[in-house]
């Protein structure tokens, strides 16, 4: 009788153990890396920002969130079995991707090639144009050239959203931020309609279109204007779009996120909330991902900044 009883309960264990180990293999895991703290405060709030995000995230059923906060992780064991990286951070020639050489960047090219996907929000999606312009376009589909692209801080209306997992139960608003546009898109797609280009598809997700007050700038750096801006009056501009590549892995960019308390809106947060799942290939339930965060939410986390003082005039 006690060996039956011992059997079963070896037999009890052993199941435990194999359906913890086969639920575990059914997560989709998304790894989201926050950048290292920059600009005043409520601004580039990187840490907070994705710490936020995590917690909206966390009865998303079959995903498994990683975060990283200050930069490029120190145990890169933490990108193993990844289904998707999303990088909140500052851009341009010190982007976190960049450095080291070229080694992350051929990190990053490995796990495109097994189909990981990869995701970019804010300055993450600027990087120089001959140090990695043609890997995120391969990647994420456009980057933010400087002096091509530009980044004024203006309040779009998002009224109309192409059909996608990513704009599922996202309705028409309205919101004040440094929205970059005319991003260096694959085979320089405009940005405001669907395409297929250089073995992926591309889909705008959100589009606005600037007037021409917000043409002429002033932009945050270099203040412009640009004419070639200016020429495109009239034109839709994508300030977040989705891809899909040949080698099964998906993309997406994010053009906003420069100011923290944008996450306070309930359709910013889930367009970005519905493109992270959709990335690692989860499911984004029909009315996209709900979730709700309170005053003290946002002021959670943030990193102490120094408060810049006005300098007095002459």
């Amino acid at each position: 009788m006690k060996l039956r009883l011992l059997s079963a309960l070896c037999l009890t264990i052993a199941l435990t153990i194999l359906h913890s180990a086969s639920a575990k293999d059914d997560l989709q895991k998304l790894v989201v890396i926050a950048g290292k703290p920059s600009h005043p405060p409520r601004m580039h709030e990187f840490n907070a920002g994705v710490q936020l995000l995590d917690k909206c995230l966390k009865n998303v059923p079959g995903l498994q969130v990683e975060i990283v906060l200050n930069g490029w992780p120190k145990d890169e064991s933490i990108f193993k079995d990844a289904d998707a990286v999303v990088f909140y951070m500052d851009g341009g020639g010190r982007h976190e991707v960049v450095l080291e050489n070229g080694r992350r960047m051929k990190m990053v090219d490995e796990w495109t090639s097994k189909g990981v996907g990869i995701g970019c929000m804010h300055y993450g999606v600027e990087v120089l144009k001959d140090q990695a312009g043609p890997q995120f376009k391969r990647w994420i589909g456009g980057y933010y050239e400087n002096s091509f692209s530009c980044n004024p801080i203006w309040e779009p209306v998002f009224n109309h959203f192409s059909k996608h997992p990513i704009t599922q139960g996202v309705k028409p608003f309205q919101i004040k931020d440094e929205w970059y546009f005319n991003m260096r898109f694959v085979s320089d797609l405009p940005g405001n309609k669907p395409g297929k280009a250089e073995n992926m598809s591309f889909v705008p997700i959100l589009v606005a279109s600037p007037d021409d007050k917000v043409r002429n700038g002033p932009y945050v750096y270099p203040k412009g204007p640009y004419e070639h801006i200016q020429q495109a009056k009239g034109r839709a501009e994508a300030m977040m779009w989705a891809v899909e590549r040949s080698d099964g892995g998906r993309g997406f960019g994010f053009t906003g996120g420069h100011f923290h308390d944008n996450w306070g809106n309930a359709n910013y947060r889930k367009v970005v909330l519905n493109g992270m799942v959709w990335l690692a290939k989860g499911n984004v339930p029909k009315n996209g991902i709900e979730s709700s965060i309170s005053e003290a939410d946002l002021n959670a986390n943030l990193d102490p900044k120094k408060i810049r003082k006005p300098q007095k005039k002459k």
